[in-house]
């Protein structure tokens, strides 16, 4: 969003190789968590996929998906509210917060709660949880939000994202304002609406 930047180019040399550290520290930890909860490493499938766009068994279980697009704008939401409420903070230090938060959301994400709570009030019936490499590359994708978000101005961050939002919901008929909704209060309308598409 490059808030308050007062130059042109944005640097990244302030996040330096102890920033990196820390976030490698992250996902290996949360990759070793996933893992002792039972979790599988890739896909029951056996394969790693860069992309996989089916809403199917696959989704959640490689590197990229439909919802790879929600974790980029967590990534977007962390550097506008770091900005907001740490600006005082090095940049490294808001990623590394930012990486640790999601890492947790991961998680929490494939705990049975969640699971549950996932097949009980949104469309994702069949959900199993995300493969540790989908978890993993969930992380990624919102530090590379983060980083994009602190390069450009922030009307291009909030243009990126709302189109992001109607893009998944064109295709898929769901996004990350509807899977919130859904997880806290699920609407039977809404879930009956994306059961159809």
């Amino acid at each position: 969003m490059n808030m308050g930047m007062k130059s042109g180019a944005v640097s990244i040399r302030d996040i330096g190789a102890r920033h990196w550290a820390a976030v490698a520290l992250i996902l290996i930890v949360t990759a070793s968590v996933l893992l002792g909860m039972g979790r599988n490493p890739i896909c029951t499938c056996g394969t790693v996929e860069l992309w996989h766009g089916a809403l199917d068994a696959g989704n959640s279980q490689h590197i990229a998906d439909w919802y790879t697009l929600s974790h980029i704008i967590h990534g977007f939401l962390f550097y506008g509210l770091g900005w907001l409420i740490m600006r005082n903070r090095p940049p490294g230090e808001r990623l590394i917060l930012a990486v640790a938060i999601e890492a947790a959301w991961e998680v929490l994400e494939n705990s049975p709660i969640i699971i549950n709570r996932y097949r009980e009030a949104t469309m994702a019936l069949g959900y199993s949880g995300d493969s540790v490499i989908n978890s993993v590359a969930d992380v990624a994708w919102m530090a590379l939000g983060f980083a994009f978000a602190r390069r450009v101005p922030a009307w291009v961050t909030v243009a990126v994202a709302i189109g992001f939002e109607l893009l998944a919901l064109l295709v898929i008929r769901d996004n990350l304002t509807l899977n919130v909704l859904m997880l806290a209060w699920p609407i039977e309308a809404i879930k009956v609406w994306q059961g159809a598409g």
